[in-house]
């Protein structure tokens, strides 16, 4: 047993901290140097228009290229309405599913449509057919 403790003592020499300089206490130890700061680089903007990519898959048709208020007449009003500059996020939930659309100007000034959706199950958030969705929320 003392041959054990005997062993044990380097380990726990390793785990004592080094002497306190005279004069000084624990709190008034020298400061760790701070990281300096990062620079953080803004992306630039651009002013140019970018016409979005357009979902094309069977079954979306209905909802592919219809502004906010047929949406709204197609599923009811949204339960979530996102607005980031000209885009726009609309949110529809169900029993079924939560289905995601998002709008894009087609052109430069032009009103928002669907170019793409998504959708999920609300319970566990898992993917689900999109024309699926898009049968079962329809009013």
């Amino acid at each position: 047993m003392r041959k054990t403790a005997l062993l044990l003592l380097p380990l726990l020499g390793a785990c004592a901290t080094g002497p306190v300089p005279s004069g000084t206490s624990p709190s008034t130890r020298a400061p760790v140097a701070a990281p300096p700061p990062q620079q953080v680089r803004v992306a630039p903007s651009t002013t140019a228009f970018r016409a979005p990519r357009v979902m094309n898959l069977p079954g979306l048709e209905g909802v592919i290229g219809r502004n906010e208020t047929a949406l709204a007449n197609l599923f009811g009003t949204p339960r979530l309405a996102v607005k980031e500059g000209d885009a726009r996020k609309l949110q529809f939930t169900g029993e079924a599913c939560v289905l995601d659309v998002y709008l894009y100007p087609l052109q430069p000034g032009a009103e928002p449509s669907a170019t793409y959706v998504d959708a999920r199950r609300a319970s566990d958030g898992l993917d689900v057919d999109r024309a699926a969705c898009v049968r079962a929320l329809r009013r």
